[in-house]
């Protein structure tokens, strides 16, 4: 054990310490780094925060602690902070950047099961997959197998540019789709580069057979998806949501859907998340529901980890952090 090795700590939950960092990446960790006693909870810490005094590495997932001004006094000699998850808005405060220390987050790591969760969903969606499905169970009689949009020459549309709504828009591009997107702070210049047509949130349900939900969830965003939008889309459309439930105001989707059987919703997500028995959504058969399970999984976790490592040894080095997070954009980072 040298002791001119930087002294870390991991904080977070045990589950995600042990989906997160598996064997692989708590060796290299180790070999960085002198990690200082066992993995610890954010709850744990709040009772003592002393267990950060000497830390100047903050190794964390899902369950990071509020990292206050107060516990922050408690630990003077913290520098780096690694979030092996996503959105970090939930334990960051400003006072963590006004101390010059650094944080890095393994959110474009977690954004690509879910981007490859939305490929297969929107190209099984434009041939109405979902529907013929449901067909072959109930009536196994040949359907009309037409009047489908297909891959070719369909509009896809993706509300949010993100690193999800981005890294969606690249896993589409060997198809022969147009792209429409809806992101108000993206530029022109940016949407060129995607080859994105940048339009209205009402464009862009009134011209895509497929909408693809990537936007972040904060207060301007929250129910902004309702009964207007939804009756705009064309016939035989489908929505996606793998984003958060509470983008789209649910009651109005089911209205809407119980209305226009034509139309598909595939929600990853929901608000509140199980719906409750009973729910208009869990009784219409022009709805798919998944459990949450278009982000990191099992094996997909240690992507997290993987990239947490990869930080490490960049500052470890003296590079420059490769997923340091701005500070100037946390004001429209997804709520955790």
């Amino acid at each position: 054990m040298s002791g001119d090795r930087l002294r870390a700590r991991f904080v977070l939950r045990p589950d995600a310490y042990e989906r997160i960092y598996g064997p692989d990446q708590r060796a290299a960790i180790e070999e960085l780094v002198e990690v200082v006693g066992p993995p610890e909870t954010a709850e744990r810490v709040a009772q003592d925060p002393d267990i950060l005094s000497d830390v100047e590495v903050l190794l964390s997932g899902w369950g990071a602690p509020l990292l206050t001004a107060e516990l922050l006094d408690k630990a003077p000699k913290l520098r780096l902070v690694l979030y092996g998850a996503g959105a970090v808005r939930g334990f960051v405060t400003d006072v963590l950047f006004e101390r010059a220390i650094k944080l890095s987050s393994a959110a474009s790591a977690n954004a690509v099961p879910v981007a490859e969760y939305t490929l297969a969903t929107v190209l099984f969606s434009l041939k109405h997959g979902w529907r013929f499905v449901r067909r072959a169970i109930a009536d196994p009689a040949d359907p009309d197998r037409q009047a489908v949009p297909g891959a070719y020459h369909a509009t896809v549309g993706l509300a949010g540019l993100g690193a999800i709504g981005r890294l969606v828009r690249e896993r589409l591009r060997p198809f022969d789709l147009a792209v429409l997107a809806y992101d108000p702070y993206c530029s022109e210049a940016e949407a060129r580069a995607l080859e994105v047509s940048l339009v209205s949130l009402e464009e862009l349900f009134a011209r895509s057979s497929v909408v693809s939900l990537h936007v972040p969830l904060y207060e301007a965003t929250r129910a902004m998806i309702g009964r207007d939008l939804l009756a705009l889309m064309p016939q035989g459309a489908t929505i996606i949501n793998t984003a958060r439930g509470a983008l789209v105001r649910h009651d109005e989707l089911a209205a809407v859907l119980a209305e226009r059987p034509d139309l598909d919703a595939v929600l990853d997500v929901t608000d509140p998340e199980p719906l409750p028995a009973g729910h208009r959504l869990l009784e219409l058969d022009n709805v798919v529901l998944t459990p949450h399970i278009a982000g990191s999984l099992g094996p997909e976790c240690l992507r997290l980890g993987d990239l947490v490592v990869g930080e490490l040894r960049r500052y470890l080095a003296g590079e420059p952090l490769a997923y340091e997070v701005d500070p100037k954009l946390l004001p429209i980072q997804a709520e955790p």
